[in-house]
């Protein structure tokens, strides 16, 4: 992502003459809708209902609670097949699956005749229509577009696409407000994209949930989450205030959400600013740190949450029981279908524990999550009124929050009192479980270090430059904490940050190494582009790399990424596979330039 802007002025936000305003942009989406309309596929036609939103409702009503999985391997075939099979072996053992959320590639994001040539990751590519109906064509299961296709440059087509096959959820807004697709900085073409795509879907007739994953937006990046609960309540006010129509939001969390309190607090908080129903809950994926039989344990804890939590205020999300290989790979079939009957097991045993909930303790931080979200709302929207933006203006509202940034929203409007020895310069009314364990784990891997290597590495006054793949940011802020804390000078090098830019700003500022840490499969690709950009510069800076080292195969026929880390060191790289190998390797580099001297 850019830089924010210098100051919170229309000027210093949208410097660009002649942006269209958003209602031109609505009107050209809602004009598609005479060609392109929802298709009921064979999850509507089995319940008898319009919209997903109609069954989610229904289901709430009668204390039922939905079930989501996650399907897109690279091969459409092996897609389709699991598309169907899910389904199957679940309902086999009594469980049914409602919802798939479908991982298209993010190559999928680039206009299609853009994408030949363009890099991609472990997900799925769907080359037409025909493709999109083919796959949701395999199971009476909601199809949930949720990654990929609103907030991209290809989100009107992608849009025509889900609404062909049967979808009735369609995201992810989140992503629009945090994701890059690399070598890809036109956010004027992709945000009027995502706008005509929000008209096409306004003007359909039945409700369309707008999905919007927060813990792929904004609440990645804040410290509070009531700033969380109040970015939801802004998407909330442009999606159904400003657009309206048939449009409903519905938010997902939890990847980073690991307290059950402020689990519990935050669904509950939701269900107070919004009448919408949820999409899914997500499962808290960053608990898996152990081996498969631990991580069952940190699946069956958050499940059991997300349970009572739909017991006791029916919000219509989806739970997600997560494969344990989660944090490893894309999970397979096997694995996919074993969380779901987890997960149909523990509903039936967390009916014994309803009468043992009490949710006191829970609402009391609601409470604090809806004042102070509330407040956060309202002092985003004055103040970018106040700096000439229009916040009535659908368009100019979601490029001018794009090009802020969170961190810069939190430290501006957030709602806590102003504490500049905080990470955003105010004390957090409900801070991030997420955030505090990453500070945790940074300074756990800092006493664990010795001293001759704390010491060598203090005194060899490094600079580094850190940076990520892509937008999973969380791996570069626990990298940043440790360097600081070793007396290494951080050099900001960004979010989903391309390769050659990178490699130019490592050698502006005459960097010592380079730290990347990487999420989605492209992590060779990454680091042979990067190696070349400096190569091209006259530049030998190490590099160290960290994060998901995988990739899949070229020519692989399982659609499962692999271990690339042996790959990475031969070709150079210095491979920390966990955060106490980052002063090892420092200290050994410190040690490699005293011996060159």
């Amino acid at each position: 992502m850019r830089p924010g802007p210098a100051s919170f002025t229309s000027a210093a936000i949208l410097p660009e003459p002649g942006l269209l305003p958003g209602r031109l942009l609505l009107d050209e989406g809602a004009a598609l809708a005479r060609d392109w309309r929802v298709v009921p596929g064979p999850f509507l036609r089995e319940r008898g209902a319009s919209s997903e939103v109609e069954v989610k409702r229904a289901s709430a009503a009668a204390g039922r609670i939905m079930h989501h999985a996650q399907v897109g391997f690279r091969d459409p075939a092996k897609s389709r097949r699991a598309y169907g099979e899910i389904h199957a072996r679940c309902a086999a053992r009594g469980v049914t699956v409602d919802r798939y959320g479908l991982c298209l590639d993010w190559s999928m994001g680039y206009p299609a005749a853009e994408r030949p040539g363009r890099p991609r990751g472990t997900g799925m590519i769907l080359a037409g229509v025909e493709d999109f109906v083919a796959l949701t064509a395999e199971a009476p299961v909601a199809p949930h577009f949720g990654d990929f296709v609103l907030g991209f440059p290809a989100a009107v087509e992608n849009t025509c696409a889900a609404l062909a096959a049967g979808a009735t959820a369609i995201g992810n807004l989140g992503q629009f407000f945090t994701f890059r697709l690399p070598h890809w900085d036109d956010d004027v073409a992709l945000t009027e994209a995502t706008v005509r795509a929000l008209g096409l879907l306004a003007a359909q007739p039945v409700p369309i949930l707008v999905h919007s994953n927060l813990d792929d937006g904004f609440a990645a990046q804040f410290t509070d989450l009531a700033c969380a609960l109040g970015a939801a309540m802004i998407e909330r006010h442009v999606v159904e205030g400003l657009i309206g129509g048939s449009l409903l939001v519905g938010h997902c969390f939890g990847h980073h959400f690991s307290d059950p309190v402020t689990r519990l607090a935050f669904q509950r908080a939701l269900a107070r600013v919004s009448g919408s129903p949820g999409t899914m809950l997500y499962g808290n994926t960053v608990a898996y740190q152990g081996s498969h039989p631990q991580n069952f344990a940190s699946l069956g804890s958050y499940l059991l949450v997300d349970i009572l939590g739909q017991w006791l205020t029916p919000t219509g999300h989806a739970i997600n029981p997560v494969p344990v290989t989660e944090n490893e790979r894309i999970p397979d079939i096997d694995e996919i279908v074993d969380a779901q009957l987890h997960a149909g097991r523990l509903v039936e045993h967390a009916a014994d524990w309803r009468t043992l909930i009490d949710p006191s303790a829970a609402d009391r931080v609601t409470d604090m999550l809806v004042e102070a979200g509330t407040r956060f709302r309202d002092r985003v929207l004055a103040g970018l009124a106040e700096g000439g933006i229009d916040v009535d203006d659908p368009f100019h509202l979601l490029l001018a929050l794009r090009r802020i940034g969170g961190a810069r929203l939190e430290s501006r409007f957030g709602p806590g009192r102003e504490d500049a020895g905080q990470a955003r310069g105010r004390e957090p009314v409900v801070p991030a479980t997420t955030f505090l364990e990453l500070m945790h784990a940074a300074e756990a891997c800092l006493a664990r270090v010795e001293p001759g290597t704390r010491g060598a590495v203090a005194a060899a006054g490094l600079r580094l430059v850190t940076a990520t793949t892509d937008v999973h940011e969380h791996g570069k802020t626990l990298v940043d904490r440790t360097l600081a804390g070793l007396g290494v000078t951080v050099i900001e090098g960004g979010i989903s940050t391309d390769p050659d830019d990178l490699a130019a700003l490592a050698a502006e500022e005459e960097a010592d190494a380079i730290a990347v840490s990487t999420y989605n499969g492209v992590a060779l690709r990454y680091l042979r582009e990067l190696k070349a950009a400096l190569a091209a510069r006259g530049r030998e800076v190490p590099v160290l790399i960290g994060g998901r080292l995988n990739e899949i195969p070229d020519g692989s026929n399982s659609s499962l990424p692999t271990d690339v880390g042996g790959v990475l060191e031969e070709e150079g790289a210095v491979v920390c596979r966990a955060i106490d190998d980052l002063p090892r390797s420092l200290a050994a580099l410190v040690a490699r330039r005293g011996e060159r001297r």
